[in-house]
């Protein structure tokens, strides 16, 4: 998770988009990582994944709109499946008492990590 974890910082900072190639492949790692890991996370490691698939989702719903074609669709698929992730790891963190105030204040907070 970790090295997700700074991947996602290190996107995040950069001037330049990521080619589709690139970002197929971040986003493979992570949905593999979750889909094998997820029922074991503890809450520091769902905050970090709630992080990222917030921010992949949010990229690909973005970049869903400003492609065309086959890109779009897959950009499109991608922001759905990250959605899922993103709703269970809310939920999740909301069974351990955070309320959504406190979530948007964490996240943001995540941003500015130094990782």
């Amino acid at each position: 998770m970790n090295e997700l974890y700074k991947q996602i910082h290190i996107y995040l900072n950069m001037n330049e988009e990521i080619e589709f190639k690139e970002f197929d492949a971040y986003y493979k790692k992570v949905l593999e990582y979750f889909n094998s890991n997820a029922d074991q996370f503890d809450e520091e490691t769902l905050w970090r994944a709630l992080f990222i698939a917030e921010n992949v989702m949010s990229n690909a719903d973005s970049r869903a709109k400003e492609e065309k074609g086959s890109a779009a669709k897959k950009y499109k698929k991608i922001a759905q499946r990250l959605s899922l992730w993103g709703q269970n790891f809310t939920g999740r963190l909301g069974e351990l008492g955070y309320s959504q105030d406190q979530l948007n204040e964490r996240f943001e907070e995540m941003f500015n990590d130094e990782v």
